[in-house]
């Protein structure tokens, strides 16, 4: 199950984390976001143990969106070490999300 981030976690969850983390920026009223919804969970069971997966509400939580220059939902950030390491605005195919978390894990990033 992908992890709920919030302004309150953020920061211990995402930026402080010891893997590679994806965060789904979306929000209730976007379509797109539904469409990037099933991606994401799948990811959070594909890549439990290595990675961390969540979302982060960009209505109820704007702190880090505005941080991190999110204009657009749904848009995806992977982070590695506290630093933004990939960006993907829009929906992708799962495979985009894969690349980038694998790259990682992998070294080749």
């Amino acid at each position: 199950m992908a992890l709920e981030f919030n302004d309150d976690n953020f920061e211990e969850q995402v930026l402080k984390a010891d893997k590679p983390v994806l965060v789904d920026f979306w929000a209730a009223w976007c379509g797109p976001c539904r469409m990037l919804a099933p991606i994401v969970e799948q990811l959070s069971k594909d890549y439990e143990e290595k990675a961390i997966i969540g979302k982060l509400d960009v209505d109820q939580n704007q702190k880090y969106a505005a941080q991190f220059g999110v204009r657009n939902i749904p848009t995806v950030l992977i982070f590695q070490n506290g630093e933004v390491v990939g960006r993907q605005v829009g929906v992708a195919p799962a495979s985009t999300y894969k690349e980038g978390l694998d790259a990682l894990l992998n070294g080749d990033a």
